[in-house]
């Protein structure tokens, strides 16, 4: 780790000391946000999921007593198209606010599912490597692990025209890295300093928070390659 000389002036000593605070600021928030995401999301899930899954068992009951053909039967097959259509962009919005499976089955699960709804929605191949065992991590750090995979795929989607896509997930023992790698143009040198870029250098701070670093290149064979470290923390 790379020694920083302590403040020598009152300025100096201000200064660190406020960048200290809003440090633990973002920390804070970020937490509350994600929090708020996870809320939400269950009770999506537990109120309007449960609420229409109900109705459409009642129409599927209700259309038995109706007559084989006729207008009333094709009326409840519209309405039980309707009902799947609204179930199904409650589900989409769910996982867009809390991947549920990083809580339940760990961040390989979520990165696993991420890969493959988001490839199938924006024609993206993508495709993850994971390490066998589960990335033993806090939920602080599974989340942040996702947002950056999620945050890495737009990016190759709709900014770098990239065809295809890669997670890839490391673990030594010492720190979880994730990379995600696409084969478009690649980045803008300045884009994690950008002030427009308002998304990775959130995700930056928020690495910051957690020890770790997010770095953003291009890949040697093409693209660019988004890299996220975080170092597990000793108990």
């Amino acid at each position: 780790m790379t020694n920083v000389p302590a403040p020598t002036t009152e300025l100096e000593q201000q200064l660190t000391a406020r960048v200290a605070e809003l440090t633990e600021l973002l920390g804070h928030l970020a937490n509350c946000w994600d929090e708020e995401r996870r809320q939400l999301a269950r009770q999506l899930h537990d109120n309007l999921g449960s609420s229409m899954t109900a109705l459409t068992m009642h129409l599927g009951l209700l259309t038995q007593q109706l007559p084989a053909e006729g207008k009333a039967r094709e009326r409840a097959a519209q309405m039980k198209q309707l009902l799947t259509t609204i179930i199904e962009t409650n589900r989409e919005m769910q996982l867009a606010l809390w991947n549920d499976k990083l809580e339940f089955l760990g961040i390989k699960a979520a990165l696993t599912e991420l890969a493959n709804g988001f490839g199938a929605g924006h024609g993206l191949a993508t495709r993850a490597s994971l390490p066998d065992d589960d990335v033993q991590c806090t939920r602080e750090q599974g989340v942040l692990l996702l947002r950056c995979a999620e945050e890495g795929l737009r990016n190759a989607a709709t900014h770098a025209n990239a065809s295809q896509a890669e997670l890839i997930l490391d673990d030594d023992g010492e720190q979880a890295m994730l990379t995600v790698r696409d084969n478009g143009h690649g980045p803008r040198p300045d884009a994690l300093h950008d002030l427009r870029c308002h998304d990775l250098r959130l995700l930056r701070e928020r690495a910051r928070v957690l020890g770790g670093t997010l770095t953003l290149a291009a890949h040697p064979d093409g693209g660019a390659a988004l890299t996220l470290t975080l170092p597990h923390r000793s108990s």
